[in-house]
């Protein structure tokens, strides 16, 4: 089995996602990185596999973990970071949209879970993390994503369902809630003024969010943990 550890990282093109990618390479890692436009947004390398994808459909899954094992021969790390977010009222989200989130969000999370779980099962060793919100603990007023919520708080109870499923297999799972996070999404608000209330009264950069992935990752005895990096928001306002 090689020294040099593997991870997968999905919704990898851009925000979060490159900033994990950029954090796994640091460490020493292997990346399978995948997006819809992998390949436009990053630059393959030695250490660095793309694959270009839409996360919500099982081939594309099937396509990064056969890389992963073609090309770096273990699957240690994947973090489900690929999401997408909508903010309407609830009385205006549509089925479109709802399929959408579900397709993307849930089915995305379980076609990679289960083949890079089935793999880490061979080597009875593994770290998964996901992506959630903060929002689906702790809803703001004024912020209207509670369809979305629907999708990211999934996330947060499957977490601990398959920590407690596969703890005795050596597979840990677990997941970060990030708030605002300073994206291209958020260019041009004001430096250290998030949009919303929290008690840092500081927006959340993505590598707060990668470092605590990383966290989670070398915590060997860590699992169905939901790590906030929020600023604080999801205990309360200031």
């Amino acid at each position: 089995m090689p020294d040099q550890k593997t991870a997968i990282i999905t919704g990898a093109g851009k925000g979060i996602g490159a900033g994990l990618v950029e954090a796994f390479l640091n460490e020493g890692y292997n990346v399978i990185a995948t997006s819809r436009n992998a390949s436009r947004s990053l630059q393959a390398s030695q250490s660095l596999f793309l694959v270009d994808g839409d996360i919500g459909k099982q081939e594309t899954a099937a396509k990064v973990v056969e890389a992963a094992i073609t090309h770096f021969g273990t699957i240690d790390v994947l973090v489900n970071n690929a999401g997408i977010y909508l903010s309407k009222a609830f009385t205006d989200f549509t089925t479109e949209d709802f399929n959408a989130l579900v397709s993307t969000n849930l089915l995305g999370f379980m076609y990679m879970t289960q083949l890079t779980v089935k793999q880490m099962l061979k080597q009875r060793s593994g770290s998964v993390v996901n992506i959630t919100a903060a929002l689906a603990d702790q809803p703001i007023f004024g912020v209207n994503a509670s369809v979305s919520m629907i999708t990211k708080g999934g996330l947060n109870a499957v977490t601990r369902s398959l920590a407690i499923e596969y703890a005795k297999e050596g597979i840990r799972f677990n997941a970060v809630a990030p708030g605002e996070v300073e994206t291209s999404m958020h260019k041009g608000a004001p430096a250290g003024s998030p949009k919303e209330p929290q008690p840092a009264r500081k927006i959340v950069s993505v590598k707060d969010v990668a470092e605590a992935v990383l966290y989670l990752v070398r915590a060997a005895q860590v699992t169905g943990e939901v790590i906030h990096v929020d600023g604080g928001s999801h205990a309360g306002c200031s």
